[in-house]
């Protein structure tokens, strides 16, 4: 039986793909900062870690809990909004500390086994807009373009030792708690200068009419990436991440 750990499973993406994992009979180990046991039905193939991508201990700690695993999901991650002009250099920092270090670092702690069993699979959860340029997302898209960057050379790096790297491009998600929590951190949307752009890209992002991307659709694609080894590197999740990535081929 394998064994998957995928991180940031306290909502949206990483709580359906354990969820789609469990289905398939796999052991799950999931983390998040702050440790719930109510989110997903008890299951003595199911663990629930803490796991701050940010603290190198607590990185330690839960890949040494977690043992050996067949397949990592890096999925933990935030959003943010605003024009590059006015985004916060805090706000910045704290991007890519998750969405980036926080990504290489759990992605260190886990290479050694595999590189040593000479078998595994890493899937880093990123987005489309690494695909297709758009306004006011200039810091969020560049921390996770450079999580795509990293992930392309590493493949080159693990292809001898036979472990397989991939990367899943997520859509627009208005329906999972990642949406909400990016609007937590919006900023300048009422600068003068940027209020009439800020308007047009609400207008856009909350047309009922447009395709979406669902939690189920990063759920199938991660499950795609982790057991058919003729998968892209790239896979591209939901009905508008399927449609840029076509633009840009």
């Amino acid at each position: 039986m394998k064994t998957v750990l995928i991180t940031g499973c306290s909502s949206g993406f990483g709580l359906e793909t354990a969820r789609f994992f469990l289905a398939r009979d796999w052991q799950v180990v999931t983390t998040m900062r702050t440790p719930r046991t109510d989110l997903l039905p008890p299951s003595d193939r199911l663990r629930v870690l803490a796991l701050d991508v940010t603290n190198p201990e607590s990185i330690r700690a839960a890949v040494e809990a977690a043992g050996p695993i067949d397949v990592l999901v890096n999925n933990a991650g935030f959003g943010a909004a605003a024009p590059a002009e006015l985004v916060p250099i805090a706000t910045v920092r704290e991007l890519f500390e998750t969405n980036t270090f926080g990504t290489i670092a759990v992605t260190q702690a886990v290479l050694p086994q595999f590189r040593q069993r000479k078998a595994g699979v890493i899937v880093n959860v990123t987005s489309s807009v690494t695909l297709k340029a758009l306004p006011l997302l200039a810091a969020y898209r560049a921390s996770k373009v450079a999580v795509n960057a990293f992930t392309e050379s590493m493949a080159l790096e693990l292809e001898p030792f036979g472990v397989r790297t991939h990367l899943v491009l997520p859509g627009r998600a208005p329906d999972t708690r990642f949406g909400e929590n990016a609007r937590a951190h919006i900023h300048g949307f009422d600068h003068e200068a940027y209020a009439g752009l800020a308007k047009d890209v609400v207008a856009r992002m909350g047309d009922a009419s447009a395709p979406i991307t669902q939690a189920q659709d990063v759920a199938e694609a991660v499950w795609r990436a982790a057991t058919d080894p003729s998968s892209p590197l790239r896979i591209p999740a939901g009905a508008d991440a399927e449609a840029w990535a076509a633009e840009v081929r």
